[in-house]
């Protein structure tokens, strides 16, 4: 389902219209405003939380089960629930578990939302590596341009 990353003509990465791309992929994903404050946070953490279980085919007990074998620590359902419901204000879902949740719901929003939160992008797979091929061009083209004047100015002499 990962779409192709956008090339310019010359079938080079264009690293701008992958950043933007992959923005508005977040955007389109992330069914969750960016909120500020403690309490705001809290319960856009519980809402994302919430709404990955509703999508996970895994019960809450499978996903308890998943992310216990992953991180080594019991995880119970009560746990889930109580980290994903808004009634339960003292119980905040700890962010030493989010790799374990997101890999054992196999959803990646609460992931988004924690980079949104820290000013960046979520990027896996072939959109990561399109990005560094992308870096690596502009970098090329930033020696490039600097060995041409290099050359320029040793031929001017």
């Amino acid at each position: 389902m990962t779409k192709k990353a956008p090339k310019i003509g010359t079938g080079q990465l264009n690293i701008f219209d992958l950043i933007k791309e992959v923005s508005r992929r977040q955007a389109e994903a992330s069914a969750h405003p960016q909120t500020a404050g403690k309490a705001s946070i809290d319960a856009a953490i519980r809402a994302i939380i919430s709404s990955a279980l509703k999508r996970c085919p895994l019960s809450r007990y499978e996903v308890a089960a998943k992310m216990s074998e992953i991180l080594g620590v019991e995880i119970t359902k009560a746990q889930l629930d109580s980290w994903s419901a808004e009634s339960k204000d003292q119980h905040r879902f700890p962010l030493v578990y989010a790799g374990a949740f997101c890999q054992a719901t196999g959803d990646k929003a609460l992931a988004r939302y924690m980079a949104e939160l820290c000013g960046g992008y979520y990027i896996e797979g072939e959109d990561a590596v399109r990005l560094e091929l992308g870096k690596i061009e502009e970098e090329k083209e930033r020696l490039a341009r600097r060995e041409s004047a290099i050359r320029e100015f040793l031929n001017g002499r």
